[in-house]
């Protein structure tokens, strides 16, 4: 048995490029997931004996010979993937225009830069004259309009170009491609555009802006859609939606435009897949909330986007430390004499809370004075990496509204950036 197979919720790319492999691979069935984009199953109801397509595996694992991976790298990502990864005796080809490493180790690969992996197989089949006929020329036309978006991504490549001219010698019917590429929305996709519009929230991340939004949502019935076109209507360099359901999983889905902001990038810490203008990632709600998904996917954007200097450039150092027993008549003291408005309180060369002037100006009984600062210090001590950007301690600092960031290093306080700073540097910045 050759078998070739793709990525769960399967999009036209991942559809078109198994249908494909059928054709490379003399003998080949293609295992059509069970999980498929909303316009992809209408287009299948249309054309579902036009293709040879199994839906369940009816074999035994050691008699598969030959397995084409196509449009995915990871096994995680593919529907049926325990008894994939039981096929020991097949050699595995891997078909990608992902070039991030996957956990599939490939007998033979044919990974390139291009902007749909539908491209990299018409290059074989035009290479060796392989027929096509108009249903299989138009469905290769929507796996490649659909992720080059028309062919305007800034992934496209003159090769993605001259294989949509090919497609259209063979007999592919753009009429169709519009009637299933525009697909009209429902009830459902309505309601979520509508929340989406007001309740989303925008980020200015260096000359980028970014929507970052959490949607309620009883069921994941074709998000994508509904994701792209709110990011044409508000025109944002790229959008992120956190999809919760009533069971507490989340499913998020990023789309950019940005050649600086990648989405895979930016999902890739949740086990999310995709490329550099489009992906998502399912995520188990016993690891994360909503809110938290939020502040990591912000936290990233600001790590990865050109965001300026970096925390230990702009750091003050060496820092005034005190200990959880120092009083505060002591502390005030000491702050008044460095000129500074903060102290990190230490233990064990370990941060364990901050006092401010502003913490001193609240007490109002004299004899308070003469108690530890551990008594009346801010506990919950945020700190922030060397490494990090300045414009990500801005974040930090205004959503946990601080003004004061320890800059930590293998545990250890070697520095501490302000709110100070930061206003300075936003304004040196204009």
């Amino acid at each position: 048995m050759q078998i070739a197979v793709t990525h769960k919720d399967a999009d036209f790319d991942a559809l078109s490029s198994i249908v494909a492999a059928t054709l490379v691979y003399p003998g080949m069935v293609a295992l059509c997931p069970n999980s498929l984009q909303s316009n992809v199953q209408q287009f299948l109801a249309l054309h579902k004996t036009a293709f040879n397509l199994v839906r369940d595996l009816q074999y035994e694992p050691n008699a598969v010979r030959r397995l084409a991976i196509c449009d995915c790298n990871q096994w995680r990502q593919l529907e049926n993937s325990a008894f994939l990864q039981e096929c020991t005796q097949a050699e595995i080809d891997l078909w990608d225009h992902h070039l991030h490493e996957g956990d599939i180790i490939p007998t033979w690969s044919c990974v390139d830069r291009v902007g749909a992996t539908i491209t990299l197989f018409l290059r074989i089949i035009q290479e060796r004259q392989i027929a096509v006929s108009p249903q299989e020329a138009t469905l290769f036309l929507l796996g490649l309009y659909e992720d080059t978006g028309q062919l305007t991504y800034d992934g496209t490549t003159p090769e993605d170009v001259r294989s949509a001219a090919f497609l259209l010698e063979q007999g592919g019917d753009l009429r169709l491609v519009v009637d299933f590429l525009h697909v009209a929305y429902n009830e459902t996709q309505k309601k979520v555009l509508y929340r989406l519009m007001r309740d989303m929230q925008q980020y200015q991340i260096n000359d980028k802006r970014v929507g970052v939004g959490i949607v309620q949502i009883d069921q994941y019935v074709s998000l994508a859609t509904v994701v792209q076109l709110y990011a044409r209507i508000i025109d944002v360099d790229a959008v992120f939606v956190v999809f919760a359901n009533e069971a507490g999983s989340f499913f998020v889905i990023g789309r950019s435009k940005s050649p600086d902001i990648d989405v895979r990038v930016i999902l890739q810490d949740f086990g999310g897949g995709g490329h550099a203008g489009a992906g998502s990632a399912r995520i188990s709600g016993e690891v994360y909330t909503a809110a938290a998904i939020r502040e990591q996917i912000l936290t990233t954007l600001y790590r990865e986007s050109s965001a300026g200097p970096l925390v230990n450039e702009m750091m003050s150092a060496p820092v005034t430390t005190i200990s959880p027993d120092t009083r505060l008549h002591e502390a005030g003291a000491l702050m008044e004499k460095k000129g500074i408005r903060g102290l990190v309180v230490v233990e064990d060369g370990r941060p364990v809370g901050i006092v401010t002037l502003w913490d001193l100006k609240k007490l109002t009984l004299h004899k308070q004075q003469n108690h530890p600062v551990k008594a009346f210090m801010q506990r919950n001590v945020r700190t922030i990496a060397p490494d990090a950007t300045v414009r990500e301690a801005a974040h930090v600092m205004v959503s946990k509204d601080i003004g004061h960031l320890p800059v930590v290093a293998d545990s250890t306080v070697v520095g501490i950036i302000t709110r100070t700073d930061i206003v300075n540097y936003l304004y040196g910045m204009i």
